[in-house]
């Protein structure tokens, strides 16, 4: 967690402080840091399609407009911290990623288990067996998100108790 830290401070530093509506969402793994930014609500009178339209000129202008500053410090973050940064933003109750890494993993499963995300790409719900583990892996998300907070603050507690053990 001590590098999760180190890391939303340096970006914190680096991302300009007019990109977003207060501070940008900083996640990492092993492979990438994903930054997300809330965007400012584009003021326009008209019904849904012209919010929609207001919110897709948004986006893609400050796609444009700040592409080669996040190109920048990206690079400047691979060289640093070993991964680059993927970027995206929030608009209204939407969440758009501009770049983000799509990873392959893999996974033994038995026939049990093929059958199911079978079942899924045959209803439609998949086009693939592996798009139909990420569908999976969203509804655990989805459902379990507090479960798997604490989860992740558990093995946060664990990680901090062994950086102070004897060993170190």
């Amino acid at each position: 967690m001590a590098e999760l830290d180190e890391i939303k401070g340096w970006v914190a530093g680096r991302v300009p402080a007019d990109w977003y509506e207060g501070s940008a969402e900083v996640t990492a793994d092993r492979e990438e840091i994903l930054v997300v930014g809330t965007l400012k609500q584009a003021k326009v009178e008209g019904n849904d399609d012209a919010q929609k339209a207001a919110g897709a000129g948004r986006i893609k202008q400050h796609r444009e407009d700040t592409r080669e500053k996040r190109m920048q410090i990206s690079n400047e973050a691979e060289r640093r911290f070993g991964r680059p940064i993927s970027w995206g933003v929030k608009y209204g109750d939407k969440t758009f990623l501009f770049t983000h890494l799509s990873l392959p993993v893999m996974t033994r499963l038995r026939q049990k288990e093929r059958m199911v995300l079978d079942s899924l790409v045959d209803a439609g719900v998949a086009r693939s067996r592996s798009e139909a583990v990420a569908w999976c892996i969203r509804l655990v998300e989805q459902h379990e998100s507090d479960w798997l907070k604490e989860l992740r603050e558990a093995m946060s507690k664990v990680a901090q108790v062994r950086s102070g053990g004897p060993l170190n």
